[in-house]
C-alpha cells in the first residue's frame, strides 16, 4: 500500500446525525477499506508471516545510495537517513499479506461513524516515548497539525478532508471529516506517525539537520556520520514489544547502513562480507556479477521472493514543463525508439517483462478493449480523451530484437514531421526551427548503459540526448524544483490505490514541488477519473475505475515505459535467517533475524564511503 492518502466533502450535518452517528458506531481492533472483515481477529496472536519464536540479537548490516543530511523525514528539505521511520510509532499498522487492512499500535481501538464522517482513536495507556513520557491526545493533535503546517506538501492533500482534531481526552482523539465518501480517510490517519509535543514545541521542525530526534517505535538513533553511515539500535523496553502485531518482528539489536556512491562498489563490498543483505535491481548482475565461492558454497544465498504487489509503472518520463513534449504526436514518436526487445535480451538476460500497465501485475491493469463496468465511466468523457481509448487496446511498440528498428524510426519521423518537426543540415529542428537536444537528468552510473542504445536511436533522426548525470542531492532539488526534461521515474501502486493519486497525477500536484506528479499533467479529465476512483464504494469499482485511468494515461503517451519482473532479488549471508512464508505485498525485512550461533562474513572495523541507488539497470 501507499503511505497516506485523503479527502472529500463533510456536510456539516445536524447535530442530531452526529448524535446518531455517536451513538451507532463501535471500536474495533483493525479497519479495512470497504468494512470487510480483517483476516486476524481481535485475539490474534501474531501474524502468519513471522516466526513468533525468532531470536533477537545481532547486527544487521545494509548499504545505502548516495549520502544524508537530515534526520527529518516529514520535511522537503534535505536527504532523510534510510530506515528513519523506524524510530516512530504510528496509531495504526498494516499487515503484509492482506491488501489494505490497519491493526492497531498507538490507538488499541479504533471507532470509526458509519457514515463515515470521522474516527475516533483510543490510545493504549502504556504506549511512550523513548523517553518514558506518555503519547497522549495532544502528541496526536500536535502531530497532524504540525504535518498540515510544516511538513513536506504531501501531507497537506493526504489530510486536505480532515475538518477538524479534537483531544476529546487525554486517551481519545477524534477526526471530523469534511466529506463523507472517502473511505480510505480513516485508515490514511492511521498511519500518522506520532511525534512528541514536549520535544518538538520548542524546536523548528521545518529545519533539516541531524540531531537525532526523539520517538516511540522499535528501534532509536545511537550512531550518525553525516552521509557516511547511520546506525540503530533496538528499543530493550520498547512499550509494544510485546503486541500480536509486532511479535516475532524487530528482532535485529542493530541496522547499520553505510552508504556507497556507486552501486557497483557497493555489490564488490556485499561480495567481501563488508554488509548482509543487497536488494539486486541489475539483471546483469544477478545473471553474471554473483560467480563467486560464497555463492558457489552456500555462504551467499541468493533467492527470488514472489511480489505479489501491484509493480505500477517506471518509465523515462517526459515533462510537460517543457514545450518539446506538449506535443502527444512527439511523446508517441520518441517512445518508439527504445528497443525493448534489444535491450531485454542484450543487457537485461531476458530477465524483463515490457510495462504496459500503470496498474501492472495486478487486476487492475487494463487489457484488451473496456468493459461495460469502465465504459459506464469513459462514455461521458467521450472526445475529451484519446479516441483510441474505446478503439484499440493499448501496447508499447515491440521490435524484433536484432538491433534495427528503421520501421519504427520511420513511424516516429512521419510523426514528428505532423507535429511540425523538421530535419534540417542533419539535425531534428522543432516546429518553432530550434535544433531539439533533450537532457537526461540521471543520478545513477549503472543506467548510463541502458540510455546509451536510445541515445543512438535518436541520434539516427537528428535528436541530440545529453545524459546529465549528478550527484543525489543535486538530483533531488532539480526533480523537486522541476528542472529536468526527462528523467527515470517511477509510480509505485498498492493493492488499494486512492489518494496518493492525487499527488501523482491531478492539476492541483503538478506544480506542488513536493509531489509525484513529475510529468506536470494538467488535465480536468484525469482529476474527474482520479477523484472517481478514490470515491469509488466497492472493490469492483475500484477495479473498474483503475482501469479506466490506466487507459487514459497509456494513450496520453505521458512516459516510455519501462520494464519489471515480478520477484524481489535478494542475496544476503547465511547468518541471516528469515520466515518460511513471505508476506504476499512485502520483502519482510522486519520479520528476519541474526542466527544466533552464526558469525557474519567480516566485521568491517570502519565504514565505507558512501552513494545514492537507482532503479533497474
Amino acid at each position: 500500500m501507499m503511505p497516506l492518502r485523503a479527502l472529500l466533502p463533510w456536510a456539516g450535518g445536524v447535530l442530531l446525525t452526529g448524535i446518531a452517528c455517536l451513538a451507532q458506531a463501535a471500536p474495533q481492533h483493525a479497519l479495512t477499506l470497504y468494512n470487510e472483515p480483517p483476516k486476524y481477529p481481535a485475539n490474534f496472536k501474531h501474524f502468519d508471516y513471522v516466526n513468533p519464536d525468532a531470536p533477537k540479537g545481532g547486527t544487521f548490516r545494509e548499504s545505502g545510495f548516495g549520502g544524508f543530511d537530515s534526520l527529518n523525514p516529514f520535511i522537503n528539505k534535505g536527504v532523510p537517513a534510510d530506515n528513519i521511520g523506524l524510530i516512530y510509532d504510528t496509531l495504526m499498522r498494516q499487515s503484509l499479506d492482506e491488501p489494505f487492512t490497519e491493526y492497531g499500535l498507538i490507538a488499541g481501538q479504533i471507532e470509526k461513524a458509519p457514515d463515515n464522517s470521522w474516527v475516533r482513536f483510543y490510545l493504549r495507556p502504556e504506549a511512550r516515548f523513548h523517553d518514558g513520557h506518555p503519547i497522549r491526545a495532544e502528541d496526536v493533535v500536535f502531530s497532524f497539525q504540525t504535518l498540515m503546517k510544516a511538513g513536506a506538501p504531501m501531507y497537506r492533500g493526504y489530510y486536505a478532508d480532515v475538518e477538524d482534531v479534537i483531544a476529546e481526552d487525554p486517551l481519545k482523539v477524534l477526526f471530523k471529516f469534511k466529506h463523507t465518501n472517502n473511505r480510505e480517510l480513516p485508515l490514511i490517519l492511521g498511519q500518522l506517525s506520532i511525534l512528541p509535543k514536549h520535544w518538538w514545541e520548542h524546536r523548528d521542525f521545518s529545519k533539516g539537520n541531524l540531531e537525532v530526534p526523539l520517538g516511540s517505535g522499535p528501534y532509536k538513533v545511537i550512531e550518525v556520520k553525516a552521509g557516511r553511515s547511520v546506525r540503530y539500535e533496538r528499543v530493550k523496553d520498547y512499550w509494544g514489544k510485546d503486541l500480536p502485531i509486532n511479535r516475532g518482528q524487530f528482532n535485529f539489536d542493530v541496522m547499520a547502513t553505510d552508504y556507497y556512491r556507486d552501486n557497483t562498489v557497493a555489490l564488490e563490498a556485499l561480495k567481501a562480507g563488508q554488509f548482509d543483505y543487497w536488494l539486486e535491481t541489475s539483471a546483469k548482475n544477478w545473471a553474471n556479477a554473483y560467480n563467486i565461492p560464497a555463492v558457489t558454497e552456500g555462504r551467499l544465498i541468493k533467492e527470488q521472493i514472489p511480489n505479489g504487489n501491484p509493480t505500477g509503472m517506471q518509465g523515462f518520463v517526459y515533462n510537460l514543463r517543457r514545450p518539446l513534449f506538449q506535443d502527444v504526436r512527439v511523446r508517441k514518436a520518441l517512445s518508439l525508439l527504445l528497443d525493448f526487445e534489444w535491450t531485454n535480451k542484450q543487457l537485461f538476460n531476458g530477465a524483463y517483462t515490457r510495462t504496459r500497465s500503470y496498474f501492472e501485475n495486478s487486476e487492475m491493469a487494463a487489457t484488451g478493449l473496456p468493459d461495460a463496468d469502465e465504459l459506464q465511466i469513459l462514455e461521458p468523457l467521450r472526445g475529451k480523451i484519446p479516441e483510441q481509448v474505446f478503439t484499440e487496446a493499448f501496447q508499447p511498440s515491440v521490435c524484433d530484437g536484432s538491433g534495427m528498428i528503421r520501421a519504427q524510426q520511420r513511424q516516429a519521423y512521419q510523426l514528428l514531421q505532423e507535429a511540425g518537426w523538421r530535419i534540417v543540415d542533419d539535425k531534428m529542428v522543432d516546429a518553432q526551427g530550434k535544433p531539439v537536444v533533450i537532457e537526461f537528468l540521471l543520478a545513477q552510473t549503472e543506467f548510463e548503459r541502458v540510455l546509451l542504445p536510445f541515445k543512438r536511436n535518436l541520434a539516427d533522426l537528428g535528436i541530440d540526448l545529453v545524459i546529465r548525470r549528478v550527484d543525489v542531492s543535486q538530483y533531488i532539488n532539480r526533480l523537486r524544483s522541476r528542472d529536468f526534461d526527462m528523467v527515470v521515474g517511477g509510480f509505485p501502486q498498492s493493492s488499494s490505490p486512492g489518494n496518493e493519486q492525487r499527488e501523482y497525477w491531478k492539476s492541483s500536484s503538478a506544480d506542488n514541488p513536493g509531489s509525484r506528479n513529475f510529468i506536470g499533467l494538467k488535465d480536468p479529465t484525469i482529476d474527474t477519473l482520479v477523484e472517481d476512483l478514490i470515491n469509488a464504494d466497492s472493490r469492483k469499482s475500484l477495479v473498474a475505475h483503475a482501469r479506466a485511468l490506466d487507459r487514459v494515461l497509456q494513450w496520453g503517451y505521458y512516459v516510455i515505459p519501462n520494464w519489471h519482473i515480478k520477484t524481489s532479488r535478494v542475496a544476503y549471508w547465511d547468518h541471516i535467517g528469515h520466515p518460511k512464508v513471505s508476506p504476499k505485498y512485502d520483502i519482510g525485512i522486519q520479520t528476519w533475524w541474526i542466527k544466533p550461533d552464526a558469525k557474519p562474513a567480516v566485521i568491517p572495523d570502519t565504514h565505507s564511503q558512501a552513494a545514492p541507488a537507482g532503479v533497474e539497470q
